[in-house]
């Protein structure tokens, strides 16, 4: 029963040296698991032999968000200064300690307006300046909301995703240490549409030369814009996984891309999701009988054992976290036994883990 469903249910050991920490220099050169989810039987591969479990007339969905470099490291500026004096024309401004802040965008909310998360948070008060690349940008706290999180006017002179462009870095989650060289590295060949503090990493394993060929194999593919938000790092900490309160993410999906997946479920073939939130999204969009259509909104769709999946068919996704609600997604997928144990395979053969490493295909 999905009620008895323990957070340690989903615990696995991991060596630290297997957290992938850089991109393979070829995307499609990660290696991939495959598993029949029926016998639970497993397949060692490498990624770009992924079109070979593809057949025509599947529909492959793909999340086109962007990731924008939402993490702004700035410094506060004394109260004096955020009272309204400028600091670039008070010489005793500068002479008072500037405390180091940082924040990460999480949701535009308007033009100017964001929610937000500071570092360190106590000190981030309604009220306070925050002063990015030398006054370039600057962000006024006017709401501390219940969560901890921020929101967060900008001041600024230009096009925003320029100046974000010019002095924000790529969030990469907490368990990567190394410094991203190629900010590109961490976008999907086909990223569109901006919006996502974590990227959508399943898809980081597609070439745009891969996704042709599939495409010649008479796969249809079809875009989903889900934007990903922190949340997806947050640890379930309740021990009844039911407990857990799920984040939410914006979502959008065209008719065009509804009817490709309609139509290969109609002639019986497979939507294989490529990631989670791929899945997240259509298992939100899709009705009772597994039909989509166009429309957008928010979703923050908890999917574990015992959930009854009503579009997907497969799922191309990376290894994930220890307790987390996507290995708890994909345990709801190809059952937990099956996972469990694939995972534990992984491990003894070294493969990557997390945002940069390696693959699993479950059919």
């Amino acid at each position: 029963m999905e009620n008895d469903l323990k957070t340690s249910d989903f615990y696995y050991d991991l060596p630290k040296e297997l957290i992938a920490q850089d991109p393979l220099e070829d995307r499609s050169s990660s290696r991939l698991l495959v598993m029949d989810r029926e016998t639970g039987e497993l397949t060692h591969t490498v990624f770009s032999h992924v079109i070979d479990y593809l057949e025509a007339g599947d529909c492959l969905v793909i999340n086109d968000t962007k990731v924008i470099p939402a993490r702004l490291i700035g410094e506060r500026l004394p109260r004096e200064v955020a009272g309204g004096v400028n600091s670039k024309n008070d010489p005793d401004a500068s002479q008072q300690p500037r405390a180091h802040m940082e924040l990460l965008l999480l949701k535009r909310l308007g033009d100017r307006t964001w929610e937000t998360l500071a570092k360190p948070g106590k000190r981030a008060k309604e009220g306070d300046r925050i002063s990015f690349g030398d006054g370039a940008l600057t962000a006024t706290i006017i709401e501390v909301k219940e969560d901890g999180n921020r929101i967060v006017r900008f001041d600024f002179e230009g096009i925003f995703e320029e100046i974000l462009d010019r002095l924000g870095q790529m969030p990469l989650p907490p368990y990567i240490t190394h410094k991203l060289q190629d900010k590109n590295r961490y976008q999907t060949v086909y990223a569109k549409y901006e919006g996502s503090a974590a990227a959508p990493t399943a898809g980081l394993h597609f070439t745009k030369e891969l996704l042709a060929e599939i495409e010649q194999k008479g796969v249809k593919i079809a875009h989903v814009t889900l934007h990903v938000g922190l949340g997806t790092f947050r640890p379930v900490k309740e021990e009844n996984i039911l407990d857990h309160k799920m984040h939410t993410e914006t979502y959008r999906i065209l008719q065009k891309d509804a009817d490709l997946i309609n139509e290969a479920h109609r002639a019986g073939h497979r939507v294989i999701c490529v990631g989670t939130t791929s899945c997240r999204t259509v298992e939100t969009v899709a009705a009772e009988d597994g039909t989509m259509k166009a429309c957008e909104g928010d979703t923050s769709i908890f999917i574990y054992p015992g959930y009854r999946f009503k579009c997907m068919d497969g799922l191309i996704t990376n290894f994930h976290l220890p307790e987390s609600t996507l290995i708890m997604l994909v345990s709801a997928f190809a059952g937990k036994e099956h996972v469990m144990h694939a995972y534990e395979e992984a491990v003894k053969e070294k493969y990557r883990f997390f945002s940069f490493g390696d693959a699993c295909l479950f059919l």
